[in-house]
């Protein structure tokens, strides 16, 4: 627990070693994404694109882009996979032929319910933790999200 009595130089070291910290939990993740895509026979890029997919419903290339936080050029390479395998379908938009609209097909939205059901299992550095540091870690998360104005689910 931080002393709120103690000056910004004592805080400010507090809140960078959070950081670290979270940057070594967030690090730790990276195997265990890489080993759920593998068990469905997909790439980490593939399984998060199906994942964002899942939560949105549909959405245009250059959107599933901003969500992934890459190129055009990588998410035409994720989808052309995807859709090789069935999971995805390119439609024209609506109100824009040029536009291309990603929709999941049967086989995707299975795919997608049972990665979610993988994905709500906590990676083994929360799910090492006891019951009481679970509530309190969830606790300090919201309050951190609260900070921002952000509400979390």
């Amino acid at each position: 627990m931080i002393d709120h009595s103690a000056g910004p130089e004592v805080q400010e070291n507090a809140g960078t070693r959070a950081w670290d910290l979270m940057a070594d939990v967030w690090k730790s993740f990276k195997p265990w994404v890489d080993k759920v895509a593998a068990s469905f026979g997909l790439t980490p890029q593939q399984l998060i694109a199906m994942k964002i997919l899942g939560e949105f419903g549909s959405m245009t290339m250059s959107e599933l882009a901003i969500n992934l936080g890459c190129d055009a050029s990588n998410v035409t390479s994720i989808v052309d996979k995807l859709q090789t395998r069935g999971f995805v379908e390119r439609q024209s938009s609506e109100h824009d032929r040029r536009v291309k609209t990603l929709v999941m097909t049967t086989d995707g939205t299975e795919l997608y319910v049972r990665a979610r059901e993988r994905f709500h299992q906590p990676p083994p550095a929360i799910a090492n933790l006891d019951e009481r540091d679970k509530l309190e870690l969830c606790s300090i998360m919201q309050r951190a999200l609260d900070s921002l104005g952000t509400r979390a689910s």
